[in-house]
């Protein structure tokens, strides 16, 4: 009988996870979403650390981004937790991390053999050095921030105060490559197509 793997079909169960379930969303957001766009992200973060902030000598973008789509995955299995939940006490921020941590164990098991290993780093972030688990995590929030940002846009309240906490939290980093991307990249999030476009091609 030929084995079978099914870590990949598993993977591919983000795009059925919904984000955000405790709000009122204008455009509802799939993990699969949530995923490529923090990878995205993640990958400028690192440039603009090798390239703009001078603090990325130890920054590798492309395992980064790698680790970025990999990030949330073990939710396939836990479901998204809200924040505030998620973040109520440190017992249950300490319960819920360990859960995602036997998530992602249980998961790589589902790859053929000779992946498991890398496949586990990546499903638990162990691939990343501390930078590059903090650029990751400024990501997952500008994401986070991005979302908040279109919702309000459209005339959604609903996301006034995540937007500012979401803020709050990017800033208590002390993460220059997050400042940087908020200070010179954020606003285009307002424009439209049009706005985005005009003159640039």
């Amino acid at each position: 009988m030929t084995a079978i793997y099914p870590l990949s079909a598993l993977l591919g169960r983000m795009k059925y996870i919904t984000r955000w379930s405790l709000m009122r969303n204008g455009r509802p957001e799939s993990l699969s979403e949530h995923t490529a766009d923090t990878a995205l992200l993640a990958h400028t973060l690192c440039l603009i650390a090798q390239s703009c902030t001078g603090t990325g000598a130890d920054i590798r973008p492309d395992t980064v981004a790698t680790a970025a789509l990999y990030h949330d995955a073990p939710e396939i299995l836990t479901g998204d937790m809200p924040t505030p939940v998620k973040y109520k006490n440190a017992e249950l921020r300490t319960a819920y991390k360990a859960l995602e941590r036997e998530s992602a164990a249980a998961m790589a098991k589902l790859a053929p053999e000779p992946l498991r290993a890398e496949s586990e780093q990546y499903l638990t972030g162990e691939v990343l050095n501390d930078a590059e688990r903090k650029l990751l995590k400024a990501a997952d929030r500008l994401s986070a921030l991005i979302k908040c940002t279109e919702e309000l846009q459209a005339g959604n309240r609903e996301f006034a105060a995540a937007y500012d906490q979401q803020l709050g939290a990017l800033r208590a980093m002390d993460c220059p490559e997050a400042d940087y991307f908020i200070e010179h990249m954020l606003p285009c999030y307002a424009q439209n197509l049009d706005e985005l476009t005009r003159g640039r091609f």
